[in-house]
């Protein structure tokens, strides 16, 4: 009677528990849109802008959105830090890649970057949020631009999804961690993770 009743209230009351790699070049607005991410779903405020400095490694964000628990990690986009990437690559649900869409010149950084992260074999499954960030600034390339430049619908092997915001003003994000919520219930990458993670509990 107390595992059914155990098993009755797990179902009802657990929360799906997802972790996000938020990646992209250095300066794109990664930790502000970390920072973002807190203020909106969480009743931490998070820091504002002026008080971000460049990441050095590993920031971790953890939220609650549409009943499911988000760890977000947010890791350091300089040249010398993206060789440490891979390293998270394994236990990730999803990926939300940040661009700064402002940022014409570094585009062809940013989608050579992007493209060693679709085809490593760790990540293989994953959905693929693209934030097209910095929509508040002039000159910034739209969503359907900045998908045409990175050639995402032609990979169609990949689910993916190119989301205008700006990560200062909060616009278009919750639009986009709907989508990348609902990616993450419906894939085949995370009834996997969850089979290694129940393996090893039972271990």
């Amino acid at each position: 009677m107390f595992s059914l009743l155990y098993g009755l209230w797990k179902y009802l009351f657990s929360k799906a528990e997802f972790h996000v790699l938020i990646l992209g070049i250095d300066k794109a607005g990664k930790t502000t849109l970390l920072e973002k991410l807190k203020t909106l779903y969480s009743d931490v405020e998070g820091l504002p802008p002026d008080r971000i400095v460049p990441t050095v490694g590993l920031n971790i964000g953890r939220v609650e959105a549409h009943k499911s628990k988000l760890i977000f990690w947010d890791l350091g986009g300089q040249l010398g830090l993206r060789t440490i990437w891979e390293k998270y690559y394994e236990e990730a649900h999803a990926v939300v890649y940040v661009v700064d869409s402002a940022s014409k010149t570094r585009f062809e950084d940013t989608k050579s970057a992007l493209e060693k992260v679709l085809r490593h074999p760790d990540l293989q499954g994953a959905p693929i949020l693209v934030f097209a960030n910095k929509q508040d600034l002039p000159g910034a390339v739209n969503a359907e631009e900045l998908s045409r430049y990175l050639e995402l619908k032609d990979q169609k092997s990949i689910q993916s999804r190119v989301q205008g915001i700006s990560a200062h003003e909060g616009s278009g994000i919750q639009e986009g961690v709907l989508w990348l919520v609902e990616a993450m219930k419906n894939n085949k990458r995370t009834e996997q993770l969850q089979r290694q993670a129940e393996a090893a509990v039972t271990l």
